[in-house]
């Protein structure tokens, strides 16, 4: 098996195309002299975790935050790198593959060849359990050729990938080691970047000269703070996905008597189906955050659905496309519930034939109230997070069930006069994550692969790769570095999927925002995108002319640029040091005193604990 990595693939003219294209780099990248700017030290968004996190990482928290600079750019007190000595990195993909994972492969290749030939990059053959057996590809140019701006992971493989447990850690450690590397680079999501942190942290309390980088690529989009705007796969899988389901609603508004239940990937949170409805305006789509926060029991989403589906045929409209994101199954309370008393029984080592006769009678109530299809699913054992196996949980065709048997019945009771409801169920998930990477997602990884040279070139250990600004142009793109353990949080309850992670510093998943511009954007539109059939069919993924460019409408929609702003404070900050000096007016020190003390407490009440912790 470890014969078929790397070798030529067999490209169709649209893949050799591809091949050829050259992404840019913004100016902060170009040349062969890394200019860095080292910003304040970091702390952590909720300070009600700061204490456990620095405890947990005293190594490596409180890092401080990092910007590439431009060749004109005058900043006094920046690093200029211009000798480079030879590097050795190792790289390896970690989680499940995501649209553009080749291109940080590239661009660090690039980076590390441009500034000294004699580097080398190392690929870690099948994901971590290659990295733990120090099974390596040496990549080239020749091996990167027909793997540039390609789908897939497939130049290196994948597994079921965690790097957590002590021999694992150790195992790691050991092949940096015997390998002698002087950086490692972990691809992945919210799951990797962690361990890439607690590694980073291992690294360093054990003097292992091997640096540890982190680099967000997930379709899932949940790896999102203030530091990351967005995750390398996001945009291909959802313009890929926008696509197909603005097909179905074509397809529904020729036929007029199905509706389409289709489940869309995206693990827990529900960034996947809320950008795919904001592209392609399907009929309705069920948010798992406002399922959860509003506790939405699956009865009260049948209804829902139901009475949309009433009032549609009021309308003499008899079809529809209503979406829903795969971890949709865990935000219904009784669900989630019952699939916690199953973990914690298979956990225990309770055989799945007795399972049900072992719940507690509420659950099995609930367990034998479900068809036998979901029976079966909800028994599968969970993730290594102590999540359900999300993909294989048929939340689509469940639905469907209920909601025709719900229809028949306000049918049968003569309180829904339409014509008889027809279901069809699909999952888009397999299907677009292979695909080739859109523009957008070519582009940012190849950066995020030339920014891990430059944190590497800088002496830098556990952080991540980070670009801001990324709704505009290339060449205004804002690059740099951001410590892992500043994006670090401490969950207190047990909402959620994650349940053996309360209490653990991790990189926890972002979920969509009940109170942000982009499910604002979702509700202003919720009650037209329901009655009006104004499906929108954005086509297949644009590599030249005027789609190439188009971003995520979450990402335009969204106020971002957080490494932005912390520049634009300290240009303030620095202001008023030039103003505020001995010698000036005893006004202008009232005036200044004055101001800094309203927003010292402002600013005091704002990160308390209590407060910071409340928001989370």
């Amino acid at each position: 098996m470890e014969s078929d990595y790397g070798v030529p693939r067999e490209l169709s003219h649209l893949q050799k195309t591809r091949s050829l294209y050259q992404p840019q780099l913004p100016p902060c990248l170009q040349g062969t002299t890394v200019r860095v700017e080292f910003g304040d030290g970091t702390t952590v968004a909720d300070s009600s975790g700061a204490h456990a996190i620095s405890q947990s990482f005293p190594h490596t928290y409180g890092q401080r935050l990092v910007h590439f600079l431009r060749a004109a750019a005058k900043v006094p007190g920046a690093q200029i790198i211009s000798v480079h000595p030879a590097m050795r990195v190792g790289l390896v993909f970690c989680g499940r593959q995501s649209p553009g994972g080749h291109n940080v492969v590239w661009g660090l290749c690039e980076a590390l060849k441009i500034h000294n030939p004699k580097s080398t990059l190392l690929g870690f053959l099948g994901g971590s359990e290659g990295l733990f057996a120090q099974r390596t590809l040496e990549i080239t140019d020749d091996v990167l050729a027909t793997y540039k701006n390609q789908g897939g992971y497939d130049l290196l493989g994948r597994t079921q990938d965690q790097i957590r447990t002590t021999e694992q850690v150790n195992a790691a450690m050991d092949a940096c080691k015997a390998l002698k590397l002087d950086g490692l680079v972990i691809i992945g999501g919210v799951t990797s970047n962690t361990d890439a942190a607690q590694l980073a942290e291992t690294f360093a309390e054990a003097k292992c000269s091997t640096k540890v980088i982190g680099v967000p690529v997930t379709l899932n989009g949940d790896l999102k703070n203030q530091f990351v705007e967005a995750n390398v796969g996001f945009d291909t899988i959802c313009k890929v996905n926008s696509q197909l389901i603005s097909n179905v609603c074509t397809d529904a508004l020729s036929a007029e008597k199905y509706y389409y239940f289709i489940r869309l990937m995206g693990r827990k949170a529900s960034h996947v189906a809320l950008e795919c409805t904001l592209q392609s305006h399907p009929n309705m789509v069920i948010i798992g955050e406002e399922v959860a926060a509003s506790k939405l029991t699956i009865f009260d989403l049948t209804k829902q659905i139901c009475d949309a589906i009433q009032a549609r045929a009021e309308q003499e409209k008899y079809h529809g496309v209503i979406l829903l994101p795969e971890g949709l199954i865990e935000s219904i309370p009784e669900i989630y519930a019952l699939l916690q008393e199953i973990h914690s029984l298979l956990r225990q080592g309770v055989s799945v034939d007795k399972i049900s006769t072992q719940l507690s009678p509420w659950a099995s109530a609930l367990f034998e109230f479900l068809p036998p299809f979901i029976r079966k699913q909800l028994l599968l054992h969970p993730e290594s997070d102590d999540s359900a196996q999300l993909s294989q949980i048929e939340t689509e065709k469940l639905l469907a069930e209920l909601v025709e048997a719900e229809m028949n019945k306000r049918q049968k009771e003569g309180s829904y006069k339409g014509k008889k409801f027809n279901a069809i169920c699909h999952f888009f998930g397999y299907q677009a994550r292979g695909s080739l990477p859109s523009k957008f997602d070519c582009d940012y990884a190849y950066v995020l692969g030339h920014i891990c040279y430059h944190i590497l070139a800088a002496g830098l250990n556990g952080y991540m790769a980070t670009v801001t600004n990324l709704k505009n142009p290339c060449n205004k793109w804002r690059c740099g570095a951001a410590p892992i353990t500043a994006m670090l949080s401490v969950k207190h309850d047990g909402g959620g999927s994650r349940a053996m992670a309360i209490g653990k510093p991790l990189v926890h998943p972002a979920t969509v925002d009940l109170r942000g511009k982009v499910y604002e954007l979702l509700r202003q539109n919720a009650r037209k995108f329901l009655l009006e059939d104004v499906y929108r069919n954005p086509g297949p993924l644009q590599f030249e002319g005027p789609g190439a460019d188009s971003r995520a409408v979450s990402l335009c929609v969204e106020d971002l640029d957080y490494m932005g702003r912390i520049k634009e404070l300290n240009e303030y900050l620095e202001k008023v040091r030039s103003i505020v000096k001995p010698g000036c007016s005893q006004d202008v020190l009232k005036a200044a005193l004055s101001a800094m003390s309203s927003v010292t407490d402002i600013l005091s009440v704002m990160s308390s604990p209590s407060k910071s912790g409340s928001a989370a």
